[in-house]
């Protein structure tokens, strides 16, 4: 059985890596990280040096930015510039207004921001912003998460520092998961200590419903209710899964300013792993309790996967959020850890490989894909059916299949990540 303080470090983890967010978390990271140096200058600077990982410029490059009817890095930096409010983390664009936009798009037009790849960096996630007014700059350091500051200055007074040993103090208090450890902790944890996962299914179902009234991105989820539905795919569960995840996702990449509840820093992860799991638990009447656990399961299978594949990759957030789903699917369909880990196993046998080539409007597709193939995974889990250790990547122990699919992610496609960002800022405009 596991043990109070076991269950505490790992509420704790839930509570730091699923967390409300407006807009895709790589453009708002950047925004946050330039609101933090722009409150440390003292006032609105005269000039935003902007220097990023690969990842981070791939993912932010072509996604719409909450509020401003405007794509791309620019008008995200402009924004956290002049009105960004670091407080509020990756919701740090909230308060913006019409006028804060248009003294933004001035920004930008003046020429005053200069966005630029960082050289000599293995970390993924990595974000350096410098303001500068005058004889004064500030400069402030993401690393490693979308909103964790390592470094932070005043015109080269340090005022913090948190490279050193920050690795270690973090791994110290994370607690060891394995998916049997996943499972037990979603179906036997008293219900009051994980009813806050509950947040997840009011917040990404409201996005999802939002999405249906207005015109966001390429309109999938709003295709998919429409008369397709009824048409080709039927009214079904099935078809209500794939419109209302597909629905949320197409709001928030398009720059709708709604938010989402975010897993281990994507919004899109966070969706993936929850409307799912809400739809099918609502149209079968599952009670409070059960749709608590199942989400519970699928949210910190996500994590205890992204713990090895780390924060960004090349490999499409989807293919984990799409599997922690299944595994909240399967448990609302009654199964227990053995149909739960045969659901992984075909999860990690069935889309390993889809790349990610950024955030963008088109991330809905590639969601919706994840969420069928969940869904089909999880029927399969329910018949006994699973990939076996003959097949493939995946290895007679789950967990081991899981190091499988992460390695490939942060290893295998290292060099299909170079690739994508090549083509992306060379294609002729």
């Amino acid at each position: 059985m596991m043990n109070e303080l076991e269950r505490k470090q790992i509420i704790a983890l839930v509570k730091r890596e699923v967390v409300p967010a407006i807009g895709c978390t790589e453009p708002m990271a950047v925004a946050l990280c330039v609101a933090r140096a722009a409150e440390v200058l003292g006032r609105t600077p005269g000039k935003v040096e902007v220097w990023l990982s690969a990842n981070i410029l791939k993912n932010a490059m072509g996604v719409g930015i909450p509020g401003t009817g405007m794509t791309g890095l620019p008008i995200a930096v402009a924004l956290g510039a002049i009105a960004g409010k670091p407080e509020y983390r990756l919701e740090v664009l909230r308060d913006i207004t019409p006028q804060d936009v248009e003294e933004a798009r001035r920004f930008v037009d003046d020429k005053r921001i200069s966005i630029g790849l960082k050289d000599g960096i293995s970390e993924k996630l990595y974000i350096e912003v410098c303001c500068r007014e005058g004889d004064d700059e500030a400069v402030a350091v993401i690393s490693g998460g979308h909103t964790d500051f390592v470094r932070v200055e005043r015109n080269g007074q340090v005022l913090l520092d948190r490279q050193a040993g920050v690795e270690a103090g973090e791994a110290a208090d994370a607690p060891c998961l394995t998916l049997r450890k996943v499972y037990e902790f979603a179906t036997t944890a008293p219900l009051d200590e994980i009813s806050f996962i509950l947040e997840t299914a009011r917040l990404n179902k409201a996005a999802a419903e939002r999405s249906f009234a207005g015109d966001y991105g390429h309109g999938l989820g709003k295709m998919l209710r429409g008369n397709y539905e009824h048409r080709i795919m039927g009214d079904s569960v099935f078809s209500h899964i794939l419109s209302y995840t597909s629905g949320a996702c197409d709001a928030r990449m398009a720059g709708a300013m709604i938010p989402v509840m975010s897993n281990s820093g994507s919004g899109n992860q966070g969706i993936a792993a929850t409307v799912p799991v809400v739809v099918f638990a609502e149209e079968n009447g599952k009670g409070r309790e059960e749709l608590a656990r199942a989400l519970m399961l699928s949210h910190l299978t996500v994590i205890y996967i992204k713990q090895s594949l780390g924060r960004l990759s090349a490999l499409c957030g989807c293919v984990v959020a799409a599997t922690g789903s299944s595994c909240g699917i399967t448990r609302l369909m009654g199964g227990g850890y053995r149909e739960v880990a045969y659901a992984v196993q075909n999860m990690i046998a069935n889309i390993t490989g889809m790349i990610c080539d950024g955030a963008k409007p088109s991330c809905a597709m590639k969601v919706t894909t994840g969420v069928a193939t969940a869904v089909f995974s999880a029927i399969m889990a329910m018949e006994g059916r699973t990939v076996t250790s003959v097949e493939g990547i995946i290895d007679e122990d789950v967990d081991q299949s899981i190091r499988n699919l992460t390695r490939i992610g942060s290893q295998g496609m290292n060099e299909t990540d170079r690739l994508v960002l090549d083509i992306m800022t060379h294609k002729h405009r």
